[in-house]
């Protein structure tokens, strides 16, 4: 077996994509997200192998009269094709849509991939800068703004309490997207088990909330998310 001239450099690429992805998938791991930093290296290396292919895996046709040669036209299936990927860690659960973040980031990782493959190593480091930056940094400097979703289930033997806790929620400016209640055990020995999805524009609203729903007498916060 012939090694291709390139065979190091191919090595080199692949190992940069590698290193790049972990980078972000760490990031996504310690903020518990279900693609992790193992996710982010196969998307990485794998696009950036990908991208390899698309560039060098077809030399021995070049020249050929019938032959029709793109490089950009593989990779642009893998642009296309890991939104798969990303579709399966969105979720929706109550009214909530979680995982967007998540599948965004894969599709980044995938371009970075991609560039990395095609030998753009300057311009996969910035981008990765600039994922992680757009994941950590901005949060941070605008925490309060945009819309905050927070699902809190809670239980409670009065069921009066569940109305005073709904009516705070909207004396306070937030916005009662969902609401249920189960009534759990006979009368007398009742436990009212509640799951309520809650809406405010920061989250100074969201921790009043919470401790107001702490303070109630005969109520258990259980989740908070």
């Amino acid at each position: 077996m012939e090694l291709h001239p390139k065979f190091w450099e191919f090595t080199l690429r692949l190992s940069v994509a590698f290193v790049l992805g972990a980078i972000i998938g760490l990031d996504r791991t310690f903020r518990a997200k279900d693609a992790g930093f193992r996710t982010h290296i196969l998307v990485s290396i794998g696009s950036a192998l990908i991208m390899i292919i698309s560039q060098y895996g077809f030399e021995d046709l070049v020249g050929v009269d019938t032959t029709r040669y793109d490089p950009a036209r593989i990779a642009a299936q893998v642009v296309s094709g890991i939104g798969f990927i990303g579709a399966g860690t969105i979720i929706l659960q109550k009214h909530i849509v979680r995982g967007l973040t998540t599948a965004a980031g894969l599709w980044a990782t995938a371009g970075i991939g991609l560039a990395v493959g095609s030998g753009m190593y300057a311009i996969g480091i910035v981008t990765t800068i600039l994922t992680l930056l757009g994941l950590e940094l901005f949060p941070l400097i605008f925490k309060n703004a945009g819309i905050h979703t927070l699902l809190v289930q809670y239980s409670t033997t009065n069921y009066s309490n569940i109305k005073n806790i709904n009516e705070e929620v909207s004396r306070c400016n937030g916005r009662l997207v969902s609401y249920s209640a189960e009534k759990i055990g006979t009368d007398e020995n009742s436990v009212y088990r509640v799951n309520i999805v809650i809406r405010s524009i920061n989250s100074e609203t969201e921790s009043y909330i919470i401790n107001y729903i702490q303070q109630q007498p005969d109520v258990l916060l259980e989740k908070v998310d």
